[in-house]
């Protein structure tokens, strides 16, 4: 495999956590504005980005493929207990 063959391998098998993260991030900072007023959007999104990556490597090391509906539960899951996490903890 090439260099380049790798970067974009790891590119698109990462690129539907760092979506669902952005997504997930901006429609969680629409719905509840008045209370995540002092959490960064920059935050949110990071923290569900990288949630959804790590279920997206457990679901790979278990499954040994990629793409299982129960991967993308799982990261559907852990996006929406990162969101709680880094905006509504604490409060």
């Amino acid at each position: 495999m090439q260099p380049s063959d790798a970067f974009w391998h790891l590119t698109n098998f990462f690129a539907p956590a760092v979506v669902l993260g952005a997504i997930a991030a901006a429609l969680t900072k629409l719905l509840w504005w008045r209370e995540l007023a002092g959490v960064s959007a920059v935050r949110l999104w990071a923290w569900a980005s990288a949630a959804t990556a790590i279920a997206s490597l457990i679901g790979l090391v278990v499954f040994e493929r990629d793409g299982r509906m129960a991967t993308y539960a799982g990261m559907v899951l852990a996006c929406a207990a990162a969101l709680w996490w880094a905006g509504f903890r604490g409060r």
